[in-house]
């Protein structure tokens, strides 16, 4: 385990393995090298690249310096790319693909950008995100109630009572209560990306590196809609879906198309 310092002093860990080209891997809501698809997927990358997995600030072997801002986890990323040696493809998954769009806007040296389902809510097809969710969320962590707050930011992003309710007798429930007081991290990088309005750009505009925007074929309708809405803001990116994937993407099937994305 290796480790970063960043410019506000945080100290962020991470993971190398391989060799070749870097890439950073920015994980989304929950996950962080020990859970979810960073590990894997870069097991599957390092015969190609060097590959950076990485604790988000406040995860895993992260630190967790306060005030949160997007600003800090955008200088996070950038402490990365220097560490990779100045340059280095990045890929996004969820709200991690809404971090590293902000992120390839404002630093220097990102040479690829691949994108998983940022989530964007940009037409009827899902409820847009309510004004008080982001007070409500902070006010659970502050009054230390982790499942509530696990709890409403898994229903509020479209999960079922049921599926819910099962989550909560497995293993994995501890893990996501661990990072719990991550979630109002993730709403503060998406929320003004969730109003049920049309996608605009413009912060965006000074994109010129090529682009993989992916989706999955069984994601719901409103996460398909974004990503076509995105795809339309950036005519010259390549929009591609994969075939039986949802929102929690299998490394063995994304690690193949991001190889020949980034070896392209």
């Amino acid at each position: 385990m290796n480790e970063v310092i960043s410019k506000d002093g945080t100290s962020i860990s991470f993971d190398r393995v391989g060799q070749g080209p870097a890439v950073i891997l920015v994980d989304g809501a929950f996950c962080y090298q020990g859970f979810g698809p960073s590990e894997p997927l870069a097991r599957r990358l390092k015969q190609d690249f060097t590959v950076f997995a990485y604790d988000r600030r406040g995860r895993g072997n992260s630190g967790n310096t306060l005030p949160y801002s997007v600003d800090r986890e955008i200088e996070d990323i950038d402490a990365l790319i220097k560490e990779a040696g100045g340059s280095a493809c990045v890929c996004g998954i969820s709200s991690g693909a809404v971090l590293s769009l902000e992120a390839a806007a404002r630093c220097k040296g990102i040479k690829k950008l691949a994108l998983y389902e940022p989530p964007f809510i940009t037409d009827s097809s899902h409820a847009p995100l309510p004004d008080n969710y982001l007070p409500q969320l902070n006010e659970l962590i502050t009054s230390n109630r982790r499942d509530n707050a696990v709890k409403l930011f898994m229903k509020t992003m479209g999960a079922p009572d049921l599926f819910v309710g099962m989550m909560r007798l497995m293993p994995s429930w501890r893990e996501l209560r661990e990072v719990a007081h991550t979630l109002p991290y993730d709403i503060t990088i998406v929320k003004d990306y969730q109003r049920g309005k049309p996608l605009t750009v413009q912060q965006w505009n000074s994109l010129s590196i090529p682009m993989l925007l992916l989706t999955g074929s069984k994601s719901p309708a409103w996460m398909q809609h974004s990503m076509s809405a995105l795809a339309n803001a950036f005519p010259k990116a390549r929009h591609q879906t994969l075939e039986g994937q949802a929102h929690d993407v299998k490394p063995r099937v994304l690690a193949p198309v991001l190889i020949e994305f980034f070896k392209d």
